[in-house]
């Protein structure tokens, strides 16, 4: 597992050297590793290295990880897959942030469980900012109507915006990036995830301030 470590260190190198061209601190950047089917082992590993953000597709698979590794006590997952209603009750049980929020019926049902369940969520609202047909998100022109439903909800604290770029387009990418940035902004609202183990860079000198890695620090999934 010491190439995780080591693979951890390179990508807060890469982190750095983005923050540091354009005039950022790379404290205000969060690491989220991907942990999606990867071993418990292998976030052990990553933990021993000093990371504590990891990021998971699949709700079930989330609450099983959490409760193998709840006696590391600064671990925090966040769930980045596609979201449905019927994951609710699974991601409120692991009280974990969930970065993929969409739908007034879906925000609603989370707020329920959470509220039930004594706890609060932070959520950030995945934005389809290109209409990419065969993505997730809300359309930006139906983004005000959302975020107005999620902050008035008591069990969710709705903390940004979250995109998953075009691939292969680093020119697309980039547009999808500082227009997610532009709708933050015009919303109030400070956090953005986006970027991912082929373009952190490009996302960080947009604004980002969370990049999801998963290939860059584990290797291929398995």
């Amino acid at each position: 597992m010491s190439s995780i470590t080591e693979r951890l260190g390179q990508v807060h190198a890469r982190i750095a050297r983005a923050c540091g061209e354009c005039g950022r601190d790379p404290a205000g950047v969060r690491l989220v590793a991907v942990s999606k089917f990867h071993s418990l082992a292998a976030i052990r590993a990553a933990y021993a290295a000093g990371q504590r953000d990891f990021g998971e597709n699949y709700a079930q698979e989330l609450l099983d990880k959490a409760r193998e590794l709840a006696d590391l006590p600064a671990l925090r997952f966040r769930f980045i897959g596609g979201l449905q209603r019927n994951k609710a009750k699974l991601l409120v049980a692991a009280r974990c942030a969930i970065e993929t929020l969409a739908s007034e019926a879906t925000a609603r049902t989370l707020s329920e469980r959470a509220a039930a369940d004594g706890t609060e969520l932070e959520v950030m609202l995945q934005v389809n900012v290109l209409g990419e047909a065969q993505k997730s998100g809300i359309a930006p022109s139906d983004l005000a109507a959302l975020v107005a439903v999620v902050r008035a909800l008591p069990a969710l604290r709705l903390s940004g915006l979250m995109a998953i770029p075009p691939a292969g387009d680093p020119e697309r990418a980039l547009r999808c990036y500082e227009t997610l940035a532009e709708l933050a902004k015009g919303h109030g609202l400070s956090e953005l995830s986006m970027g991912m183990s082929d373009d952190l860079e490009l996302a960080v000198r947009a604004g980002s301030t969370s990049v999801r890695v998963g290939t860059a620090i584990f290797g291929p999934r398995p």
